[in-house]
Order: C-alpha cells, then sequence, then structure tokens
C-alpha cells in the first residue's frame, strides 16, 4: 500500500466525514434521538472544516502548490489511461474548500435548531450532509467526471430538500420543477464533457492543462465552454434556466438559501475550474 502523507489523508477526511454522517444518520438516525442526529450531522461538518484549515496552514506554508490525491482508479479508458477517483487540492478549491465547509458548519448548527421539532429531522441531516459531500466531490474532483459525479449529486440533494415536506403537493411540484430544469443545465455540460473527450482524448485537469494546445478561436473550443455555461447556468439559476429558483424556495430549503446563495457562487467557481484549460 502506498504511503500516504498527511495532506493525503486530509483531503481524503475532507471528502469522507460527511458521507459517513450520511450513511449513519441515513440508515440508523431512526433509531437516534434528534440530539445524537444532529450531533453527528453537525461533527461530520466540523471534521470537514477542521481539515480544511489544516490543508490550507499547509498551502501556506509552503508545503505544496497543488497536490493530487488518487484514492482508486475509476473508469479505464484504455491502454494506459483511465479516470481516477482523485482529489486535487489547489488554491481555486481550497477557496471553495473553506466556503463550503465553513458556511456548510454554520448551516448545520442553525438548522439543529431550526429543524428540532421535525420528525424528520434525521433524515434533514443525512440529506445535508450528502449535499456536502457531493459539493466537495464537484470541488476537489482533478476530472470532469468527478465533478460531474459531485454536480449530480448536488442536483438530487436539492431535489430531496425543496420537496422534504412531501405532504405538501406545492413543494413536490416545486422538486420535480427543479430536477427538470437542472437536468437541461446537466445535458448541456454533458454535451461539453463529450466534444473535449472526442477531441482532446482526455478529461483529466491535468491532460488538459499541461498537454492540450487549444487554438484561439477555435469553433470547438468556443462549443464545448459554451455547453460548459450551460450546466453552470442551469445550477444557479440564471437567465434563461432560472425558472425553478422561486418555487424551489419551499420547505427547510428556503431557510437554507444562504447556502444555496454560496452554491450559486461555487457553479461560477467551478465553470471557471472547468473552462481554465481552455483559455
Amino acid at each position: 500500500m502506498p504511503h500516504l502523507s498527511t495532506i493525503d489523508l486530509a483531503l481524503s477526511g475532507i471528502v469522507a466525514a460527511p458521507f459517513i454522517g450520511f450513511l449513519l444518520n441515513g440508515l440508523l438516525g431512526k433509531n437516534l434521538s434528534k440530539s445524537i442526529a444532529s450531533l453527528i450531522g453537525i461533527s461530520a461538518i466540523g471534521v470537514s472544516f477542521a481539515l480544511s484549515i489544516l490543508l490550507l496552514v499547509q498551502y501556506l506554508g509552503g508545503a505544496f502548490e497543488a497536490h493530487t490525491t488518487t484514492l482508486f482508479e475509476w473508469i479505464p479508458l484504455g491502454v494506459g489511461s483511465s479516470i481516477g477517483f482523485s482529489l486535487l487540492a489547489d488554491p481555486l478549491s481550497l477557496v471553495m474548500l473553506m466556503v463550503v465547509t465553513g458556511v456548510g458548519l454554520l448551516i448545520h448548527i442553525y438548522s439543529a435548531g431550526y429543524m428540532h421539532d421535525d420528525d424528520g429531522l434525521y433524515k434533514f441531516f443525512a440529506y445535508m450532509n450528502l449535499f456536502v459531500f457531493s459539493m466537495l466531490l464537484l470541488v476537489l474532483g482533478s476530472n470532469f467526471v468527478l465533478m460531474f459525479a459531485g454536480w449530480e449529486g448536488v442536483g438530487l440533494c436539492s431535489f430531496l430538500l425543496i420537496g422534504f415536506w412531501f405532504k405538501n403537493s406545492d413543494y413536490n411540484a416545486a422538486a420535480k420543477k427543479a430536477f427538470v430544469m437542472n437536468r437541461i443545465g446537466d445535458l448541456g455540460f454533458l454535451l461539453g464533457m463529450f466534444l473535449l473527450f472526442a477531441n482532446y482524448g482526455s478529461l483529466n485537469y491535468a491532460d488538459l492543462l499541461h498537454g492540450t494546445a487549444f487554438a484561439t478561436n477555435d469553433p470547438t473550443v468556443i462549443a464545448i465552454t459554451l455547453l460548459l455555461f450551460v450546466g453552470a447556468a442551469g445550477k444557479s439559476a440564471q437567465i434563461p434556466l432560472y425558472t425553478w429558483l422561486p418555487d424551489a424556495m419551499a420547505g427547510p430549503y428556503a431557510r437554507i438559501s444562504t447556502y444555496t446563495r454560496c452554491y450559486d457562487g461555487y457553479s461560477r467557481r467551478i465553470y471557471d475550474r472547468a473552462v481554465q484549460p481552455l483559455v
């Protein structure tokens, strides 16, 4: 087994903690008290936030400039090529780590009080932990495929949170509307990924940044960039894919809208990440 550095362990722990919180509350939460369910949900994000601070301190201390941790090879693409389940720590991802885990921790603490009287509190914290896990995959993924996996996880959690109080038909309708509108954006993102792979043979950021020459004003590059933008527009409710957002301010989703506006910010940051190799 390869030696894991402090940076490797920190990156792995940042992603693993909210996923473990999701599993604990999702599988066992019905039999736990509300206080324990809240504690699990908050502690999971607290661990991620603490490890994110550790990673930031290491970066500021000059321990690394950009570091990739490959947990396992995920999708083989042929001889000598594959998509890894890899996490990338660099200045952009560190900024977004602090936003996602820092704001996320505050929202989890607030939610413990706001949702305390709800019988489904354990489910709410399970969804929120899964939301953070998905955002961390999106922010830390070292390739477009892992980014897209996190992207879809965030969309799923938005659907679950908007329709959390599912006995209200208006909330259910809002959840379905958000789900459908986001799939339109996702289609654009997928088409951009397909074009990228078909023309340049890789979906890894490192390969595209350092091993590919992109021609200025190339119609293919422009098309890829615009398609990726469609994905960001759908997720962050930008014109013309914004119509789901007013209806989405339903149920507990409205009370965590600070977090969802943070979601807008990282959608734009992820667009920056996605197009960085192309410009």
